[in-house]
């Protein structure tokens, strides 16, 4: 009595019904193909260039032009990119020395401008933190001249004090940017209860909002810290020789027979490896920082 009941109380699969069935499953594995696929072609995309650069970087100037990933491999032009002929060296001294000195006094002036954003009440303060804003959509090659003039009026190209105001405008809006969002996340009352103990505003920024806004802060810096060490265009205009940054040293490698390729792709690494490294090691940190960041 109770199979009978059981066998009439399961629904009846219509042939039709199992078609459709089939029909969505097929379609399903289809689609899951087609995402594979699209993926794997995706990441063939970015990770080949960098493949090609490591594998030219090992490579001898015979095997250079060489089409073939069998090669005897060979470290003689990471050793030849350090050659005082080049001066890499010392480009990336530069670029540490620029890299490190922007971050240092970006984010102290980030976070209170971000603070002051999030928290004080000013006239235009609106307009004020949009026009910060509207600053990231300028390109470059636009304001690139009038920095030139100023600081030849100034004495100041080809020093590390030029580059550093230019990198300082192009990172600030970003780290502002990123560091309010963070703060608008920090509830206030852990701060108002901090005034009305007798903490100064000064001792609520330091005490309170750094550290629960330290992922936050952590991420801006990591991204001005990548944009400074990448950055190009003005370390290309406004440096000749003493102030040179990394980057721009590539330019060397341009001579007259045609490009060294297999120095270039040395100094690729060189560029690269640092910031491959530096991500690692505050990977939990940024991981951290871009989830609260995203959860406001």
């Amino acid at each position: 009595m109770n199979a009978v009941a059981t066998s009439l109380s399961r629904p009846v699969v219509t042939p039709e019904a199992a078609r459709r069935r089939q029909r969505a499953q097929r379609r399903r594995a289809v689609l899951k193909v087609l995402e594979v696929g699209v993926l794997l072609f995706v990441a063939a995309l970015i990770v080949f260039p960098i493949a090609w650069m490591v594998m030219t970087a090992f490579k001898t100037p015979i095997t250079v032009y060489s089409y073939t990933i069998w090669f005897q491999p060979t470290l003689d032009n990471f050793r030849e990119v350090f050659n005082p002929r080049w001066g890499i060296a010392q480009k990336v001294v530069n670029s540490t020395i620029i890299a490190c000195s922007t971050v240092v006094i970006a984010i102290p002036i980030a976070v209170s401008a971000a603070y002051a954003f999030s928290r004080l009440q000013f006239p235009l303060k609106r307009v004020t933190f949009q026009w910060i804003l509207l600053t990231q959509f300028i390109p470059a090659v636009t304001i690139v001249l009038p920095f030139y003039v100023m600081f030849r009026k100034l004495g100041l190209l080809d020093t590390y004090a030029a580059l550093i105001i230019v990198d300082l405008a192009i990172v600030l809006p970003y780290a502002i940017w990123t560091i309010k969002g963070f703060i608008d996340a920090i509830p206030l009352e852990a701060e108002e209860a901090a005034i009305i103990d007798g903490a100064s505003r000064l001792r609520v920024i330091w005490d309170i909002v750094v550290p629960m806004a330290r992922p936050g802060i952590l991420t801006a810096a990591i991204f001005c810290f990548i944009l400074t060490w990448n950055e190009f265009l003005f370390g290309y205009l406004l440096s000749r020789q003493k102030a040179v940054p990394l980057p721009v040293g590539i330019i060397g490698f341009l001579l007259e027979r045609g490009p060294v390729w297999e120095l270039i792709a040395a100094t690729g690494i060189i560029i690269t490896i640092p910031m491959f490294f530096f991500a690692l090691i505050i990977q939990r940190h940024f991981t951290k920082g871009m989830n609260l960041g995203a959860v406001r």
